[in-house]
């Protein structure tokens, strides 16, 4: 028996391998030392001389948008309830466990690996350079990552129960208020953002090719339900 994972666009794992070469280039250009880790000093020195106290507090209201723990997870938990609770289906609650687990074993060891301080911390000579000892966890910016993961999330499971343009916004606006203020804010280098999306639009390709009706539930049958109400769903095929 052979799964067929749903389709995403732009179809294909060419767009996958661009974004992975994508992120892969920025940390290599990071690594080396190159004029782009200028360009993350130049940003971070503009925004902090141009942050007045009323822009500093609306930009900290939109930058909660990407908080995980306290937001992201209770949020679509919330939706994957109610989700479950009409379509008579545990399967809403899927999504959020795989984005649970990517983001948990991608962001994490990711940022011990590249080791990189933030640009808030203005005490070091050179906190922009990559591969530190002083235990920085900047590079990539999971604020930007779990944002594109599970608000990516709450759309699927949104998607026909909101206008197409509300679930647009949902999957594309939010990501991008919380890159630029996050980045505004001096919590991350300008870099930090870029590669968080490269990686988090990968990571969301690939929660989106996952078939959730085809994931078997086995003791909770009466609660195996079809995923996609408004969609065809996954075909199985021998």
């Amino acid at each position: 028996m052979r799964i067929e994972l749903r389709p995403v666009r732009p179809a294909g794992w060419w767009f996958d391998a661009l974004l992975l070469a994508g992120f892969a280039l920025i940390t290599i250009l990071l690594a080396a030392k190159t004029p782009l880790l200028s360009l993350d000093l130049a940003v971070r020195d503009f925004v902090d001389a141009h942050r007045p106290r009323w822009f500093y507090l609306a930009l900290r209201a939109g930058n909660l948008l990407g908080q995980g723990g306290a937001v992201l997870t209770p949020l679509v938990a919330i939706v994957a309830f109610f989700m479950s609770r009409a379509r008579h289906t545990l399967r809403p609650f899927l999504p959020l466990i795989g984005a649970e687990l990517i983001t948990y074993v991608t962001i994490g060891p990711v940022k011990l690996w590249t080791d990189r301080t933030a640009p808030s911390n203005h005490e070091l000579s050179h906190p922009e350079w990559l591969f530190r000892i002083d235990s920085g966890m900047s590079y990539p910016s999971g604020h930007v990552i779990n944002t594109i993961v599970f608000y990516g999330v709450l759309a699927t499971l949104l998607t026909g129960v909101l206008r197409p343009g509300f679930v647009t916004a949902i999957r594309y606006v939010v990501p991008l208020v919380v890159l630029i203020t996050t980045t505004y804010l001096s919590f991350h280098w300008f870099t930090d953002g870029l590669g968080a999306l490269m990686l988090g639009v990968l990571l969301d390709r690939i929660l989106r090719r996952v078939p959730w009706d085809a994931v078997p539930l086995g003791v909770f049958k009466s609660w195996s339900g079809p995923f996609y109400d408004t969609q065809e769903p996954a075909r199985i095929t021998r």
